[in-house]
């Protein structure tokens, strides 16, 4: 077997166990890495593969490793290490074509399981990729003397000719219900937005540039400052961490003097939670949820998949302008013997204040005039008395926490919603993404006359960030992901997300629901299961049909010199001269003239025109050569 053989089955190796490194255990890539290496320098030195007993040695300690490492022999985890070791074990013993035959076409199945923990479009590309340099390796099999561009072009052909084989299996054949073989491990990334609030948590998501979510609205788009996404809200306080609390039964959701409508799509990344974002306050959402007293949406089961979902809206309401009288004493609880500076000052406001209205005024007017100031890396805080006299810094966290504290210590009853503000708008997909650095904190509070009222006191101390974004709100955006930069470089991140979210709307977003969808659009939708899998088959074999058809056409269109050819030599072979299978032109030429004197001029002068159109095409040429041998008369 040739070394470039061996090395073309290394790289295919290499590429298709690499992605796995970074999930699995250490020892496993290294071992990985050094029978690559070995088998590298035995095929660069000609020195001879190891002995079964010392590779069975391998196999079994590899064996142990992973028993002890995972304690099982069965699961995802455990059979993705085995294929990668068995894979760099099998090459230490491939001495011949059918050895290696034996190593690519499990090379075709392992290169899946790179699936199992990512589905972006880049790991897309990159296993389409890694699959044309394993199909390169198999021509090269098939065809050991050709030319590396000669096989990458059959290889490229093979994939291509694929495609139609692939989109009839994609759109037609019924979709399973769940991820194959469980869920990708991006699946489980958390979304950094959690149930608990404390100082510095939601400035620390502020660093982060993952995608929350991405929206796409229908008709008029909302303004900036209107995009409050409702997320967890939070109750209980111990003087530093705000927790959602023991739930409890409170009225039923009721919204009234509602306007502004406005719907949208939004495509939600799995976080592992089973909260979902809507802008406040939702009235319908397509995906089985129900919205909680305190305007949560909450999904049945935790969202460990990419979720599609549409949603209305209000922009303007009153919210349950009755609640109930257990709610309004939960939102006035708050930690004995805490913040007693704090509490002066907002029993001071109350006393002065002809309502509860003003008293809100003047705590915002607080924030505005004493010099406070936002900022993503405040002074540590140990109490709310600490930063409200003392340090006077901090992150929307701070300001939403203080500011219901004073409200419950002023007699209001107040909650902290979390969730994002605001967006970023891609102009390629005509979409907003809504990131982790996106992540809020404000305020809610109940009075009598309007329910549940949002109260953001970050406005009042960096309004920009309401109106503009976190970047406009900051001196230093240095420490923000993604800000600054070439005007190049951000177009380029636009329009790669843009092909990612088409990515994720209709490969990976790709379910039952989205096929039937399809169906239905194509007046298929009444179509079972069977009927599915027999139309999957039949486009199938009509696919196969009309490539061979178009293969043989263009096949007919590309020969028609050598068409022409063949028809001189039937002609000849029904005259009593049948060419031998090896003969080449310019011989059978020379028999036939040498048996017929009389078509020796003839024959010569076509077959002087054959070969030199073989060699050197011309459509002048062409068009004669094909003419005399139309007119040629045994």
């Amino acid at each position: 077997m040739s070394k470039s053989l061996i090395y073309g089955l290394l790289l295919c190796v290499l590429m298709v166990t690499a992605p796995h490194a970074a999930h699995l255990p250490l020892w496993v890539s290294a071992l990985s890495t050094m029978l690559l290496l070995w088998r590298g320098y035995l095929a660069f030195t000609g020195r001879p593969l190891p002995n079964r007993p010392l590779l069975l040695t391998i196999t079994v300690a590899s064996l142990t490793g992973i028993l002890v490492e995972f304690h099982t022999l069965f699961g995802r985890e455990v059979g993705v290490t085995l294929l990668m070791l068995l894979s760099a074990l099998k090459l230490m013993e491939v001495k011949t074509n059918r050895d290696a035959m034996g190593l690519i076409y499990p090379l075709c199945f392992i290169i899946i399981t790179n699936f199992f923990y990512s589905q972006s479009l880049l790991t897309g590309l990159y296993l389409l990729v890694t699959l044309l340099v394993i199909t390169v390796v198999w021509v090269h099999l098939h065809a050991p003397g050709s030319a590396f561009k000669s096989r990458l072009k059959i290889a490229a052909i093979l994939l291509w000719q694929a495609i139609p084989l692939t989109l009839i299996l994609f759109v037609l054949f019924p979709r399973v219900q769940g991820p194959l073989w469980g869920l990708p491990q991006d699946a489980y990334a958390g979304s950094g937005l959690d149930d608990k609030m404390s100082p510095g948590s939601l400035g620390r998501l502020s660093l982060s540039d993952a995608v929350a979510f991405r929206v796409t609205y229908q008709g008029k788009v909302p303004r900036r400052d209107q995009m409050y996404w409702r997320g967890p809200v939070l109750w209980d306080f111990d003087g530093r961490t705000w927790t959602p609390g023991h739930a409890t039964h409170g009225v039923a959701p009721h919204f009234s003097d509602t306007g502004q409508p406005v719907e949208y799509n939004v495509t939600l990344e799995p976080h592992n939670k089973n909260w979902l974002f809507a802008l406040e306050m939702p009235d319908k959402i397509s995906v089985p949820a129900r919205i909680t007293s305190d305007f949560q949406i909450l999904s049945p089961e935790p969202v460990n998949a990419r979720l599609r979902y549409q949603a209305r809206s209000e922009l303007t309401y009153h919210a349950n302008l009755q609640e109930s009288a257990t709610q309004l004493k939960r939102a006035l609880q708050l930690p004995p013997g805490l913040n007693p500076r704090a509490q002066q000052l907002a029993m001071s406001w109350h006393e002065q204040s002809r309502d509860n209205m003003e008293v809100i005024r003047l705590a915002l007017a607080n924030f505005h005039q004493q010099n406070f100031h936002y900022t993503l890396d405040p002074q540590p805080v140990d109490s709310i008395d600490d930063f409200l006299f003392t340090t006077r810094q901090g992150y929307c966290e701070h300001y939403a926490s203080s500011f219901v504290f004073l409200m419950r210590a002023a007699g209001i009853p107040a909650r902290v919603v979390t969730g994002y503000l605001g967006g970023e708008y891609n102009a390629v997909g005509n979409y907003y993404i809504v990131r982790q650095s996106d992540a809020h904190a404000w305020a809610e509070v109940w009075l009598d006359a309007t329910g549940w009222q949002r109260i953001d006191p970050t406005a009042a101390i960096a309004p920009e960030r309401v109106e503009r974004g976190l970047s406009t709100a900051l001196n230093d955006e240095t420490a923000l992901p993604l800000m600054g930069g070439a005007q190049w470089l951000h177009d380029l991140r636009m329009n790669w997300d843009a092909l990612s979210y088409q990515w994720n709307q209709w490969v990976i977003g790709y379910n039952s629901e989205r096929q039937f969808a399809y169906l239905s659009r194509l007046g298929l939708a009444s179509l079972s299961q069977q009927v599915m899998y027999l139309a999957a088959g039949l486009g199938i074999v009509i696919t196969l049909f009309a490539l061979y058809m178009l293969r043989h056409l263009l096949k007919r269109e590309r020969d028609k010199t050598q068409s022409a050819w063949l028809k001189v030599c039937r002609k000849l072979s029904r005259a009593g001269l049948p060419r031998a299978p090896h003969e080449g032109p310019h011989d059978y030429a020379a028999r036939v003239a040498a048996a017929r004197p009389d078509l020796a001029a003839a024959i010569e002068d076509l077959a002087e025109r054959y070969i030199a159109l073989r060699y050197e095409p011309s459509q002048d040429e062409n068009t004669q050569f094909i003419r005399h041998a139309a007119a040629f008369k045994a």
